[in-house]
This record gives C-alpha cells, structure tokens and sequence, in this order.
C-alpha cells in the first residue's frame, strides 16, 4: 500500500459538518461572519485530522510477517502486512524488482454481520489459483508449483481445468476473460462469477 493510499484511508472518514454544508447554501452572508467562521472551521477540521491520523497511526502495529507463498509456479518469501481483513505483499522477482499485491475482504456470519477476515482466511486466499492473461492473448493458471497454459482449451468461452496436488483435487471453471471459480468438489458453474 503506498503513502497515498495510506493518508486516502486513514482521512476518508472525514466529512464537512453540517453546519458547513449550511454555510456553503447561504447565499446572503456577509464577509465579517465567513472571516471568524473560516478560522473555527479550520480548527475543527485539523483536530478532527490529527485525531484520525492519531488513530490510523495506532492501528499500525497491525500483522506483519516473512511468508513464504507460490507466486508464479515459484516459492517466494514475503513479507506480508494484515490490517483490518486485508493484506499488503511486498515480494523480490528474481531479477531483483520489486512487486507488491494486496486483497483481502470481509465474512458475513449467519446473522448477516460482517467482519473482516482473519489471518488464515486470508492464507487460504493466497493459496487460491490464480489466472492470468498475458499481453499476446495467452492465458495460464497457476497453482502452487504447477503452471498451465490453457490458451487453447476453451470451449465457448469456458475452459474447465482440474487440479490435482497431493492425491486432493481442486475443479476450476475459467472464462476467456480471466474471470474464475475454483471448487474441491466439482468444477463452478460459469454464470455464477463474473
């Protein structure tokens, strides 16, 4: 997550008061009354920032770890940042380049409340399949150490691939967009993901 996104995050919780939104509607209001409003407005605003980064800043601490996870058919260590159900992956390719991904989400319970995800849904996320559609029209699947090119294997726009690692299998239905859904029970039907 770079710098701008972080700052983006941690003030996007601020909103202009009512009573600023009031003032902007007034038509009639004399200059005296905006001088001695603009300054208090000011004041608020910048309390409200520096109570917000405050609180950002706190929550910084967060899960920050070296993982070691299948990027591209290849084992590559990590170091990934959890905060608040999503992670932050900063990763070296071997020429030396770095790269940094993210994701994350919430789970709803039963009762219908969300919450963000927990440090092992998020592990099991990143061990997921992953597609990915390359520039000249290819298209390949990655899982763990295995890399299938499935260009040519579509079939009205759908391309079924079965993945098998240590005796378990995992079904994926993938469409010509990249777009895909994965199962241990049988392949996802195709309308059921963009």
């Amino acid at each position: 997550m770079t710098n701008k996104e972080k700052y983006q995050r941690a003030f996007r919780v601020l909103h202009a008061s009512d009573r600023m939104m009031e003032v902007r509607k007034m038509k009639n209001t004399k200059r005296i009354y905006m001088k001695k409003f603009v300054p208090v407005v000011a004041a608020i605003v910048l309390a409200a920032g520096i109570s917000s980064t405050a609180a950002y800043a706190a929550d910084i601490g967060g899960i920050q770890r070296k993982v070691q996870i299948w990027i591209h058919g290849d084992m590559t260590n990590a170091v990934m940042d959890i905060q608040n159900g999503e992670y932050t992956l900063t990763y070296q390719d071997e020429k030396g380049k770095s790269h940094e991904i993210g994701g994350g989400g919430v789970a709803i319970d039963e009762s219908g409340k969300e919450r963000p995800l927990t440090e092992k849904e998020l592990m099991e996320q990143l061990d997921m399949p992953d597609v990915e559609c390359g520039e000249d029209g290819s298209m390949k699947v990655y899982y763990h150490n295995q890399v299938l090119d499935i260009t040519d294997k579509f079939k009205d726009g759908v391309c079924y691939v079965k993945l098998t690692e240590n005796g378990k299998n995992l079904y994926m239905t993938v469409k010509e967009d990249g777009s895909f859904g994965s199962s241990p029970h049988s392949y996802p039907d195709p309308d059921d993901f963009n």
